[in-house]
């Protein structure tokens, strides 16, 4: 558990392990803004700890963070070069938990940006759709705010690709950034229909202003990654957002 961090440093010293893949974060974006303490616990605090006993040990340290470490005012996908300048407490304690990693263990480390993660597991936006559909005959959808829908298997896949590389093992002379999500551009709006329409269900989609379902954080109107980095340095071939979920409906 992220939030007691002495147990963390118990952990490992009991424990040997090659690479640290953290993949926790405390992700309820609205709730944030007035759990900021627990939000920068879990997100910075925790992930602090994590980079300085990778430093310690000499463990390579795979972080993931979030595409909400941008302010959306790009009209092309980021880059991981691009200036990070979040909107709200969640992406403001992201990019810290990622400063962390950055200056504490410098020669081991990766982050990992992704975005607008769902699977068959856990809850997501695919599977919240999915129920208010069967509750619903219409619902409300943003359609001004855009991103690419990413399969969680997908990352992970790649992830598991990543740490048998050469070029990760053997990188000990700096940290890195990385994107990584599935190709093309959604808004809400986009990847609700599309899911809907794979589904067959009968729910009719209204498109909406973000400014028409206000909500306690403000969210990014543009943060999709480009993922160009990872397809040439890794020769990752990426699924279009459609496909992959295509194959995790079929598995729901």
């Amino acid at each position: 558990n992220l939030e007691y961090i002495e147990s963390i440093k118990s952990y490992f010293d009991v424990n040997e392990f090659n690479i640290i893949i953290n993949c926790a974060a405390y992700t309820k974006v609205d709730k944030a803004e007035e759990n900021q303490k627990q939000a920068n616990l879990i997100n910075h605090t925790a992930v602090k700890e994590l980079a300085t006993i990778a430093k310690t040990k000499n463990i390579k340290l795979i972080h993931i963070s979030t595409d909400f470490v941008f302010n959306g005012l790009n009209k092309k996908p980021y880059t991981e070069n691009d200036a990070t300048s979040p909107l709200n407490i969640y992406g403001e304690t992201k990019l810290a938990g990622e400063q962390a990693v950055m200056s504490i263990s410098k020669s081991n480390s990766l982050i990992i940006r992704t975005g607008w993660l769902y699977s068959e597991f856990g809850n997501n936006f695919v599977k919240t759709i999915l129920n208010l559909a069967k509750k619903n005959d219409a619902l409300d959808i943003v359609s001004d705010q855009f991103g690419t829908p990413t399969y969680a298997y997908d990352l992970a896949f790649f992830i598991l690709y990543i740490i048998t590389t050469d070029k990760f093992l053997e990188n000990n002379k700096s940290s890195e950034i990385l994107h990584y999500s599935n190709e093309g551009k959604s808004s809400w709006y986009d990847f609700a229909k599309e899911i809907i329409g794979i589904s067959k269900m009968s729910c009719q989609l209204n498109p909406i202003g973000a400014k028409d379902y206000p909500l306690a954080a403000k969210r990014p109107n543009y943060s999709i990654l480009s993922s160009k980095k990872v397809s040439e340095e890794y020769d990752v071939s990426i699924k279009h957002w459609k496909e992959a979920l295509k194959i995790c409906l079929k598995n729901l």
